[in-house]
């Protein structure tokens, strides 16, 4: 992971594993991410999936799927409800016996739930694959790469309290704006004022 400091506006921001325990078990979903920040606002992303040959890109605007057939637009899923959803999120030890009790909420509300994926169950979210990522504990590098080729695919993605994710920590990817508000709302329903 790349942590030094910028000399400058821009700096970059790269995850070399994402997913290193699925990398060390053998598991294919782990990825390559890299991102481009300026101010610590993202203005580009790129995640690599080797396994599949993938490369997913964004600037925030728009987001593009590059594999063997060439490169192509790609948008999320505008489902209705979350009743209708997919989550996703890498693992339950990542949450607090609180923040797992918030995620039961929304996984219990959705059509299916399931774990595993790391960077490539967002990459999935992008796609129309996937329609939300809930998770925890997150640093910086886990999401900034992300963020522009979710926000380019047309999702929404903040903390748990709404704000935008530059530092990690409890995150939420949406596939559209109103799936959004409403697993946001079940997520946040008596979580205590320090999560």
């Amino acid at each position: 992971h790349a942590d030094k400091p910028a000399r400058g506006s821009l700096a970059w921001v790269i995850d070399p594993i994402d997913g290193t325990r699925a990398f060390i078990s053998g598991m294919p979903a782990w990825g390559i991410m890299i991102g481009l920040v300026e101010d610590g606002q993202p203005l580009v992303g790129a995640v690599h999936q080797p396994f599949t040959g993938e490369v997913f890109y964004g600037d925030g605007e728009r987001a593009w799927l590059a594999d063997s057939s060439g490169a192509r637009a790609i948008a999320s899923r505008k489902i209705a409800a979350l009743s209708d959803a997919v989550l996703y999120c890498t693992h339950p030890s990542m949450f607090s016996a609180e923040e797992m009790a918030a995620f039961d909420r929304v996984a219990d509300a959705c059509r299916m739930s399931r774990f595993g994926g790391d960077c490539y169950s967002y990459c999935l979210t992008a796609l129309g694959e996937v329609d939300l990522v809930i998770e925890s504990g997150l640093q910086p590098y886990d999401i900034l790469p992300l963020i522009p080729i979710l926000e380019g695919a047309g999702c929404r993605v903040t903390t748990w309290q709404g704000d935008p994710p530059l530092q990690g920590g409890q995150v939420i990817a949406a596939a559209h704006e109103s799936l959004h508000a409403e697993a946001a709302a079940l997520l946040r329903r008596d979580l205590g004022s320090g999560s």
